[in-house]
């Protein structure tokens, strides 16, 4: 409760003043900021993957999504965790928040070469898993992505 020391000379008792005090208000919203800020980055992958970019319109990503990486030294990870590819399909099964009918989502370097590409889509789709999305970056193609397109057309 708030009061006021202004000089009344009617009345010698405090007054109440109605003003709401924003201060722990404020405390509170710069310790939920600061938590927001700690606990974003935490939230996403962290692998060293050179994704190649998109120019295609960005769409809506699921609440949680599973990544399926498949790193430079053409070793796989899903989210943070390595695995082997004989373990791949039953990795998946045992994620608790997975099922045949959601996507995944498969990241790959740059630098990954299209037959492996293509054998983890392989590898997926005779455990079951057909639905698979392809990350990139987004933004214009580099260079060296819309000469090789170029160059691809006759």
């Amino acid at each position: 409760m708030a009061v006021s020391l202004a000089d009344n000379d009617d009345d010698d008792d405090f007054s109440e003043t109605h003003d709401i005090n924003v201060t722990p208000f404020i405390d509170v919203i710069l310790v939920l900021l600061i938590i927001f800020m700690v606990a974003a980055p935490l939230s996403t992958v962290d692998l060293p993957i050179d994704l190649p970019t998109s120019s295609s319109t960005p769409q809506k990503k699921p609440d949680k999504p599973t990544y399926l990486s498949i790193k430079r030294d053409l070793t796989l990870a899903i989210g943070e965790d390595s695995v082997h590819r004989a373990e791949l399909i039953g990795t998946l099964d045992g994620l608790s928040d997975m099922s045949k009918d959601k996507y995944v989502f498969l990241r790959a370097d740059r630098s990954v070469p299209y037959g492996e590409l293509m054998g983890v889509m392989e590898l997926l789709r005779s455990g079951g898993y057909t639905r698979v999305k392809l990350v990139a970056l987004e933004g214009p193609p580099t260079a060296a992505g819309s000469a090789a397109a170029g160059a691809a057309q006759p």
